[in-house]
């Protein structure tokens, strides 16, 4: 149940990670701008996948127990629910409004989203994107590096995924730290280029 958990979790982040970039990279390099159309179908599937991720949770982990969902257990000797995982249930409310959002970016990502809810709105719902991806990049960070560091227990093996994923979060901030000053430069010249005219 795990590797499933963590392989549909992973894949999710990936392609959200491409989605990203992709939204950014036309900018840099004007010629990348026919891989845009794949950025809507890449954060599609990347929240398709949150989904089957959060339903492995929900069925193998927390098996349809909601308060253990957010670090309670039912303690059988005071017969009430103590909270045990503080970072864990903070890590899933987190990643519970990440998929939130995503679903409503999801059902927003057609043309038919676009023409119901006119430009101007669509590209504010859609700027949510950023949300989106910081809340994910919070809920990851927080199992790959915090979730097992804990003195009751053996600390495991380090997750191999460290490293990718945080070279993944550095590169799309990179890349889209880039892109916006490049779109800012080009607006500055356009600007002067307009007032000499």
């Amino acid at each position: 149940m795990h590797r499933w958990n963590r392989a549909f979790a992973d894949a999710s982040v990936l392609l959200l990670g491409l989605t990203m970039t992709l939204g950014a990279i036309p900018r840099l390099f004007r010629q990348s701008a026919k891989w845009l159309p794949w950025r809507r179908e890449l954060g599609i599937y990347s929240v398709l996948l949150a989904l089957v991720h959060t339903t492995i949770i929900l069925e193998g982990w927390v098996e349809w127990n909601f308060p253990r969902l957010f670090g309670f257990e039912f303690h059988p000797v005071d017969l009430e629910y103590v909270m045990l995982q503080h970072g864990f249930g903070l890590a899933n409310a987190i990643g519970i409004l990440a998929l939130g959002i995503g679903f409503i970016l999801m059902l927003t990502s057609s043309d038919r989203a676009v023409r119901l809810l006119g430009s101007a709105t669509w590209k504010t719902v859609q700027m949510t994107a950023l949300v989106f991806w910081a809340l994910v990049v919070a809920h990851t960070a927080y199992f790959l590096y915090a979730h097992f560091l804990s003195f009751h227990r053996a600390t495991p093996d380090r997750n191999p995924l460290q490293l990718p994923f945080a070279v993944m979060v550095v590169s799309v901030l990179a890349i889209r730290t880039a892109a916006f000053f490049t779109t800012f430069r080009r607006h500055t010249q356009e600007s002067k280029i307009r007032q000499n005219a």
